[in-house]
C-alpha cells in the first residue's frame, strides 16, 4: 500500500506535508496523471479548489485572453476594471455591499477579524474585541486564525496564541451564556465544517445563532472558504438556512486554481474601515480578477448549481449504501458535493489504498474521509468513485 512520506522528496522543500512518491504532471477533466501516465480519479480537487476540473476550455481561453494585455499586477494603489467588476459580481450574488480581495482563505479570515475588531471598537470601545469560534471549526493557520481553529495538534507547538479569541461549543444555550455584548465583537462559523469532519450546521442552529448575534449587537462572520461558491448546491451555503451574515470569507475555487480570497461585508461594517486600516500587495490584481470573473459566472449558473445538487444526491445515495453494507463505515455526512465518511480504521490507511487504486480522496480528521470532487463531475465519474471507494474500504 502506498504510504505518505514523512519528509519532502527533496531536501529543499520544508517538511510540513506528507506526500506520496508519485509526481503529477497533467490533468484532464476530473483526472490527474502522474509521470508514468497512470490516471487518478480526483475527488480532492486541490482541496475543493479545482471546481472546474482540469483542462477546462473556457477557463484556459480566459487565461489566454487575460495574458494578452500583459497587465498582471499593478498593486492596490491603482484602479483596474477586472477587480471592480469582480467586486460588483460578488455583491450582486450576495448580501454584501463591500468587498476586500486578498490571496488565501486564512488571510481572508485574518482580515475579517481585523474588520470585526475595528467595528467593535467603533460601537463599544476597546473592551468589545473578543471573537468566538465554534467547536470543530477550522479557520486557518496564521496566528489569529490558528487561535480560532479547533485542532489541538496544530495549536500546541505555537503557543502562546493570539489573545481575545475563544472556542465555544456548537450549542445555542452555551452561546447564549457566552455572547456578552459588552466584550464580544464577532462569532465566526463555517456553515459546513470541512476540516472538522464535514459537519453540516443545521439551519435551525444557524438561524438561532443569527438571532442571538443580531439581538446583542455582535457580528456574524461566515467562513465559506471551502463550502461556498456552489459546493453545497447553492452558490452560498448560508442560503440553505435563509439567513445573511455581516461578513463572509471565501477563497478556494475563486480563481480556478490561482490563489485568491475575499472578504464580503455589509455597508455598515465596511464603513468603519478607513484608508490605511488594512492592505495587501497582490489581492485582486487585474489578471487574477479576470480569471475569477469567468469562474463566478460558471459556478453561479443555475444549471451548474442544479448539476451539483443532482450529483450530490447521487453521491449521498451511494455512500449510504456503502455504509449500510460495510461495518467499517460509522456515519456519512455532507451536502452537495462535500461529503465526509466516518470510518473505524485510520482514515490515512484507506486514503493510501485508494491511491493505489488510482482514486484520490483525503481525510478530515483521524477517522473521517473527505470527498470534494470537481463540481463538473459526471454521473459516470460518481459511480466510478463509489466503486473505488468500496474497494478501498473493504
Amino acid at each position: 500500500m502506498t504510504t505518505l512520506a514523512s519528509a519532502p522528496v527533496t531536501d529543499t522543500m520544508l517538511g510540513v506535508y506528507r506526500k506520496p512518491p508519485m509526481e503529477f504532471v497533467r490533468g484532464a477533466g476530473v483526472e490527474l496523471f502522474d509521470a508514468d501516465g497512470k490516471a487518478y480519479l480526483d475527488f480532492v480537487a486541490g482541496i475543493a479548489v479545482n471546481a472546474l476540473g482540469y483542462g477546462d476550455a473556457g477557463l484556459e481561453r480566459t487565461i489566454r485572453d487575460a495574458m494578452e494585455g500583459s497587465l498582471i499586477h499593478t498593486s492596490n494603489l491603482y484602479r483596474t476594471q477586472p477587480s471592480e467588476r469582480l467586486a460588483e459580481r460578488l455583491v450582486a450574488t450576495s448580501f454584501a455591499d463591500r468587498v476586500f480581495f486578498c490571496n488565501s482563505g486564512a488571510e481572508a479570515n485574518e482580515g475579517a477579524f481585523k474588520i470585526a475588531r475595528r467595528w467593535g471598537r467603533a460601537k463599544g470601545g476597546a473592551a468589545k474585541h473578543e471573537i468566538i469560534s465554534l467547536r470543530g471549526g477550522f479557520h486557518g493557520r496564521l496566528m489569529g486564525t490558528l487561535a480560532a481553529t479547533d485542532r489541538p495538534q496544530y495549536r500546541a507547538p505555537f503557543r502562546p496564541l493570539a489573545g481575545g479569541i475563544a472556542i465555544a461549543e456548537r450549542d445555542l444555550d452555551e452561546l447564549d451564556a457566552t455572547l456578552n455584548p459588552e466584550t464580544v465583537t464577532a462569532v465566526i462559523a463555517e456553515p459546513v465544517q470541512g476540516e472538522g469532519g464535514v459537519r453540516v450546521l443545521e439551519p435551525k442552529f444557524l438561524q438561532g445563532l443569527r438571532t442571538l448575534t443580531r439581538e446583542r449587537g455582535i457580528l456574524l462572520i461566515l467562513d465559506e472558504i471551502q463550502c461556498g461558491y456552489g459546493r453545497t448546491g447553492k452558490f452560498w451555503a448560508y442560503e440553505h438556512a435563509d439567513i445573511t451574515p455581516d461578513l463572509l470569507t471565501t477563497a478556494k475555487p475563486m480563481a480556478g486554481g490561482f490563489p485568491m480570497g475575499a472578504i464580503l461585508m455589509t455597508r455598515e461594517v465596511g464603513d468603519t474601515m478607513q484608508a490605511g486600516d488594512h492592505g495587501t500587495t497582490f489581492g485582486g490584481g487585474p489578471f487574477i480578477s479576470a480569471v475569477a470573473l469567468h469562474v463566478i459566472d460558471r459556478l453561479s449558473d443555475p444549471a451548474m448549481l442544479k448539476h451539483v445538487r443532482e450529483r450530490g444526491a447521487q453521491l449521498k445515495k451511494g455512500l449510504d449504501a456503502i455504509a449500510k453494507a460495510n461495518s467499517k463505515v460509522r456515519a456519512v455526512r455532507g451536502t452537495g458535493l462535500m461529503w465526509g465518511v466516518d470510518v473505524t480504521e485510520p482514515a490515512k490507511d484507506i486514503v493510501g489504498r485508494a491511491l493505489d487504486l488510482g482514486f484520490l480522496i483525503c481525510s478530515a480528521g483521524e477517522h473521517t474521509l473527505r470527498l470534494v470532487p470537481p463540481l463538473v463531475v459526471s454521473k459516470a465519474d460518481v459511480e466510478r468513485g463509489l466503486t473505488l471507494l468500496r474497494q478501498a474500504i473493504a
